[in-house]
């Protein structure tokens, strides 16, 4: 398929995260770019400012009538529903259709990919990586999964040499790709709708891996068994970030690579977790050939991701803080970070569940992670694409944790529910609607 060829892209699910990052690509090169979601977000409404047509009712009348099978391209996500009307009608009239990860691929192969993996840390590393090479003056273009703070986008540059993409394993997405230098994050058990067991995500892994010829070229955190060039923060591995401290709420640190020690980093995100997504970025940037000194001030000028650690309050008397987190691993991840900045404060966590069938394979993991909260408020599960399992409730989660001091909360009690608590220091996590009510909650609490 030649992209060159294409006039015009439609999109169904414009409005994902991934989905979104290819539609501004699109629009940035020139191309008519159209599509529908079932629910209006902030997102949504930054991609019509953009000038990008959207429309929330799948509608066939609603697609543009230049929108013809030998000019276009229509991009699917894999949640799309059978029934979907858009979808048969560009089905039964051959349209060529794609999914995001084979749009992806198709860019990747003619151009120098940087390949992000993991279940955990893709959407930091890969925008630390983009801001990296997009701040050192090369030719990029960054696909992420998030909205960056620094370019209040999910796209970062529009180079046509050079590419960061986000290697997502759901639905083996990531097989597309076409990587030249990759990391591996982690590996942890996520999706076991999709892959059944943690050895077969792990197998996944592996085969993508394998893509990338020159081992020299894989960076891996270190502990996971896959060949590659170790990372690891105060452990031994090739590139190794040590001597870290916290100065002015920021980690301040060294770095060990295979033939030399680099001295004063300083990175603002706070977490271990996200001090070795910063160290992964630097790796691959590092064996690229990114001089040191663009690579640390373009860390040190990373500001981060919305709905990652994203601070909404901050003041010394109120702290708010918002995150993306939707597995136990992430979820201490979070719990490590803010203990770490406010070890003698009481934090309360706003739980939002994402999909049943994650709920229920990760049930034990959430309760052992959320209960480590000073207090737990308990929303609804969020169902996204699937249906009601049964006896699989946050009533049935919260049943299993330790800490006596949480409670369901309906989404229109929920500020109220906040507003009670005495707690001064505040965190919103998951992956599902709860983003949507940030906005409200800050303005209830200022």
């Amino acid at each position: 398929m030649n992209l060159n060829q294409i006039q015009n892209v439609y999109f169904i699910g414009i409005g994902g995260i991934g989905m979104s990052a290819l539609a501004r690509y699109f629009k940035s090169i020139g191309k008519q770019v159209s599509g529908y979601d079932k629910t209006e977000t902030e997102l949504t409404r930054e991609l019509v400012q953009g000038g990008i047509s959207i429309h929330f009712e799948d509608s066939i009348a609603l697609i543009p009538s230049t929108f013809l099978p030998d000019n276009t391209l229509v991009v699917v996500t894999p949640a799309v529903p059978v029934h979907h009307a858009e979808w048969n009608f560009f089905q039964e009239r051959d349209y060529q259709i794609k999914k995001r990860a084979e749009v992806l691929g198709i860019i990747t192969r003619d151009t120098f990919c940087f390949a992000v993996a993991g279940t955990h840390g893709k959407t930091t590393t890969s925008s630390i990586l983009g801001h990296v090479l997009y701040q050192s003056g090369l030719d990029v273009t960054a696909f992420v999964g998030g909205i960056v703070e620094n370019y209040d986008s999910n796209l970062i540059g529009s180079g046509k040499t050079i590419t960061v993409v986000e290697a997502d394993e759901f639905d083996r997405s990531f097989l597309h790709l076409h990587p030249d230098i990759a990391c591996v994050t982690s590996t942890d058990a996520d999706h076991l709708d999709i892959y059944g067991d943690k050895a077969s995500i792990e197998a996944s892994f592996a085969e993508f891996a394998d893509k990338v010829d020159d081992k020299t070229k894989l960076f891996v955190a270190q502990g996971l068994s896959l060949e590659g060039v170790t990372v690891a923060v105060n452990k031994e591995a090739s590139f190794k970030a040590f001597n870290v401290r916290i100065e002015n709420s920021a980690y301040v640190f060294d770095i060990q690579t295979p033939t030399e020690t680099l001295r004063g980093f300083s990175f603002n995100l706070p977490g271990t977790h996200n001090l070795t997504n910063a160290l992964m970025a630097f790796a691959m940037a590092y064996t690229y050939g990114v001089s040191v000194d663009d690579i640390r001030k373009a860390l040190a000028s990373f500001q981060g991701i919305r709905r990652r650690f994203s601070f909404q309050i901050k003041t010394d008397g109120l702290v708010f803080i918002d995150d993306y987190a939707h597995h136990p691993t992430e979820i201490n991840a979070v719990h490590q970070a803010v203990r770490e900045l406010y070890p003698n404060q009481k934090v309360l966590a706003v739980f939002q569940p994402h999909l049943f069938s994650r709920t229920r394979d990760f049930a034990d993991g959430f309760a052992q992670s959320l209960s480590a909260f000073d207090q737990v408020l308990l929303l609804d599960i969020y169902p996204a694409r699937e249906l009601p399992i049964e006896g699989v409730t946050s009533s049935w989660l919260m049943s299993k944790m330790t800490n006596p001091n949480v409670q369901l909360v309906e989404k229109a009690d929920l500020i109220s529910a906040i507003k009670a608590s005495e707690h001064k220091v505040i965190v919103t996590i998951g992956a599902g609607d709860i983003g949507e009510l940030v906005k409200s909650i800050k303005a209830s609490l200022l």
